[in-house]
């Protein structure tokens, strides 16, 4: 028989975790209905097991990284209290909830596993925090954010991200097991506790997200804590008590296990190889378009000509360009002495274009503008889009909106007369006319190349 405290403890949990366990957006299950399931993306797949309690989203610095963000905590909660009050009133002679926390832990235990094996492909695949840009890799270091400080410190050792997403997936699915469950919180709570503690001290955009996965992985811990105490602490002899219901019909027998499977399929195996093909061809943050070939580096600007007039380079200028990189990706940067908005998201991988992709420029600060193109060898143009703005209209963080339709694209033509020479010629987003000769740097960076690289280039 249960203490009257336990059941009040057990109404008020079973009430909050079931709330932050079931996805509260609308959009979640728009994706989940009209996504084609018999040819689902990585994506698509990821969607489904990314959520968490979004209840009420605060505007302000401390909804962004303070108490705040954990706002809808707190409404689940108070949610939680007031139903247990109410539950507590109609179910008094109620003696033990034994089978109804059975159902709560795997419902928990399911929802932990499946969003930290989607969390984890992204390392196990190493995309999450892919290698600097050469873009990044020219910035001056205080020119970037503390988070964009640690996602470039974790991109430049791959192999220890592969190491975090073993040890996240392993931890997810040792969740979907009842014999191994305590094992997989453990991992869970240790894995992810770094992750908020890391988000905490470096203004990252995960906090919550990573302390959600911790809250679960102690709930399915806290049923093992007394077995765990006595036998390690007190070193008694000790036999765990475990309740779990007996499925007689076989009905019964053959839906638990078409649904335990199933997860494990979709989640584990399919999620598995999408991830996979996402890293070979589609590289989650990375553009996925090749660049202009035989151009990836990092260039001086010999010569630049606004409206036919030679602009001599000068630090102070807020006209003439200075160092431009081409990436391996469809990407062309300059650097400009003009502010240019700073983008404070955390570079996520959910944009399927490769205009809305930002993990190169957020968290870059240095007056540096950087434009998505695509190239017609044919006629020798460039086709250029501002992925800066782009970044702004994602509304991904507190900075002002911009128009919402789509600027109108830049066409610029190019030359290349000489190997490791560009010449630039068209009309800039002022309308002005611009002709820009461009020098190869031999650049030699002491960060060595990387010895995992994701997509196809």
């Amino acid at each position: 028989m249960w203490k009257t405290y336990e059941k009040v403890a057990f109404r008020i949990a079973f009430i909050f975790f079931i709330l932050i366990s079931i996805p509260s957006s609308w959009s979640w299950y728009r994706n989940l209905f009209t996504t084609n399931w018999f040819h689902p993306g990585y994506r698509d797949v990821y969607d489904v097991a990314r959520f968490q309690p979004d209840f009420i989203n605060i505007n302000t610095e401390s909804g962004r990284w303070g108490i705040a963000s954990y706002a809808s905590w707190g409404i689940a909660l108070v949610i939680a209290i007031i139903g247990a009050i109410i539950w507590g009133l109609i179910d008094k002679k109620r003696s033990e909830y034994n089978l109804l926390y059975y159902w709560l832990r795997v419902i928990v235990r399911y929802r932990a596993g499946i969003g930290i094996i989607g969390f984890g492909f992204t390392k196990l695949f190493p995309v999450q925090m892919p290698y600097p840009s050469i873009s990044n890799l020219v910035t001056d270091f205080g020119d970037f954010t503390a988070q964009k400080i640690y996602w470039l410190s974790i991109g430049i050792v791959p192999w220890y991200q592969v190491f975090a997403g073993i040890i996240e997936v392993t931890a997810g699915v040792l969740l979907f097991f009842r014999r191994t469950a305590s094992i997989g919180a453990v991992l869970l709570a240790g894995a992810l506790a770094n992750i908020t503690f890391v988000n905490f001290a470096y203004d990252g955009g995960v906090h919550v997200y990573s302390a959600y996965f911790v809250l679960l992985a102690l709930f399915v811990l806290w049923y093992d804590v007394p077995s765990i105490y006595k036998l390690f602490v007190l070193q008694q002899y000790t036999v765990p008590v475990y309740h779990y219901p007996v499925f007689k019909r076989q009905w019964q027998r053959i839906a638990r296990w078409t649904l335990k499977w199933g997860a494990f399929f979709v989640f584990v195996i399919v999620l598995f190889y999408l991830q996979w093909w996402n890293y070979r061809y589609d590289p989650y943050k990375q553009p996925v378009h090749k660049g202009l070939a035989g151009t990836r580096g990092l260039y001086n600007v010999t010569e630049f000509r606004l409206n036919n007039e030679v602009i001599p380079y000068s630090p102070k200028d807020s006209l003439r360009w200075s160092q431009v990189t081409f990436e391996k990706w469809s990407t062309i940067t300059y650097q400009v002495n003009k502010a240019v908005q700073l983008d404070l998201s955390n570079g996520g991988g959910s944009p399927k274009e490769d205009i809305d992709r930002n993990f190169e420029l957020a968290g870059v600060a240095g007056r540096r503008r950087f434009f998505y193109y695509e190239a017609d060898t044919t006629n020798g143009t460039l086709t250029l889009r501002d992925k800066n703005r782009s970044a702004l209209r994602k509304g991904s963080t507190d900075r002002p909106n911009t128009k919402k339709e789509k600027d109108p694209p830049l066409v610029w033509h190019y030359e290349q007369p000489a190997p490791g020479r560009i010449i630039l010629y068209g009309l800039n987003d002022h309308k002005d006319s611009i002709y820009v000769i461009l020098d190869k740097v031999d650049k030699r960076f002491t960060l060595s190349e990387s010895t995992i690289e994701a997509g196809q280039y």
